[in-house]
């Protein structure tokens, strides 16, 4: 290989890592989220969840994620991103995993290394994933309190497909 065509691939690589490090927010300064692909009855359940979801989150004015889509919601900046219908996680199969409920909605909790946190719904027939940014961390489950009202009516109680 010559020396022109590893610096275009060096150069390629770069560009990929840039934008794979952008991919946090749209050009339009709207938060991106990974858009889930549930199979089965979970979409219909989560396309009743956006129906429901509140207008506020913690104080936090909704402003969606791009791509644009049923299945992801957003409130805030650093936004607190909602995707519905996420594959079952892994950790939900360690014994040792930390659980919390928040007014009736059990929930998995999940500390990223960067002092945010990921939760994801239990016993429900589909899996909601919330990301809590660590600036909104000090909020508590406030998010999660808000979250519960729409989620309890939208998504029943059982275990997801």
């Amino acid at each position: 290989m010559n020396l022109t065509r590893r610096r275009s691939l060096r150069s390629a690589a770069a560009v990929l890592v840039l934008a794979a490090a952008a991919g946090c927010s749209s050009g339009d300064g709207r938060p991106a989220a990974a858009v889930p692909e549930p199979a089965g009855a979970a979409t219909a359940l989560c396309q009743a969840l956006d129906d429901r979801l509140p207008q506020h989150v913690a104080g936090l004015e909704r402003d969606d994620p791009r791509p644009e889509s049923e299945l992801t919601a957003g409130w805030g900046s650093p936004a607190i991103i909602l995707r519905c219908g996420v594959p079952r996680p892994e950790a939900m199969d360690d014994p040792d995993a930390e659980g919390v409920e928040a007014d009736g909605i059990g929930w998995l909790l999940e500390q990223e290394h960067d002092g945010s946190f990921r939760f994801t719904t239990t016993l429900r027939r589909a899996y909601v994933e919330v990301a809590l940014p660590a600036e909104h961390a000090p909020r508590g489950l406030a998010p999660l309190s808000d979250l519960a009202p729409a989620i309890g009516e939208a998504i029943p109680e059982g275990i997801a497909d």
